[in-house]
């Protein structure tokens, strides 16, 4: 009888616990499709794979299809939005892009993504310059910028 009763009172908890949570959880930002890529007007590549993504955020590939240079865009290491990015559009942590980037410093072989402090920052330095890239909330999105579709392979 004793087990019963804790079981009993087990279940209870639990059942408190999820309705106190439960406008925490529907509160929650939603993070799928909340954050997009988006590119200068000047590109005209519409949809990429998350393969050539990573390449380009690792600055590893440098030129768009049609040969022009391609400028990336990144949030400091400690933004949200940054660490969001890394994980739901490149599905890496942000530590893998760190090191990959300080890799290609110290080996000289190539360069870091220019850093910018803001998201507002960002729209507008991907907005004038040609063959930018970066990622922003889908809230921050206008028409100076466009959509980059990116599809898992």
């Amino acid at each position: 009888m004793a087990v019963r009763i804790t079981v009993h009172y087990l279940c209870c908890i639990f059942l408190l616990f999820l309705l106190i949570s439960a406008p925490f959880v529907a509160s929650a930002p939603q993070t799928s499709g909340s954050i997009e890529v988006v590119v200068h007007l000047s590109v005209n590549t519409q949809h990429l794979s998350r393969n050539s993504l990573r390449a380009i955020f690792g600055m590893r590939l440098r030129a768009w299809q049609d040969g022009s240079p391609i400028r990336v865009f990144v949030l400091p290491d400690d933004a949200p939005l940054h660490n969001l990015f890394a994980k739901e559009k490149l599905n890496i942590f942000p530590y893998q892009l760190r090191s990959a980037w300080d890799r290609l410093i110290f080996s000289g072989t190539g360069q870091a993504p220019f850093l910018v402090s803001s998201e507002e920052e960002m729209r507008v330095r991907v907005a004038t310059t040609p063959g930018a890239i970066g990622y922003l909330k889908r809230v921050n999105i206008d028409d100076s910028i466009q959509i980059l579709h990116v599809h898992v392979e």
